[in-house]
């Protein structure tokens, strides 16, 4: 039995650039998300000293 594949250069409908965009979008609050609380961490790990050390 061989699966029917949708053809990838066909036009997407209206709902399947919903669907897309609103993935993106989700994809892209997550990334953000992951950023802000790499950052947080870092800075926390460092501790608050880490600002007044000579340069």
């Amino acid at each position: 039995m061989q699966q029917q594949f949708p053809d990838p250069y066909r036009p997407l409908t209206p709902e399947e650039e919903r669907r897309r965009r609103k993935r993106s979008v989700a994809i892209a609050l997550a990334l953000g998300a992951m950023v802000i609380l790499f950052f947080t961490l870092t800075i926390a790990k460092l501790g608050p000293q880490v600002l007044n050390r000579p340069l």
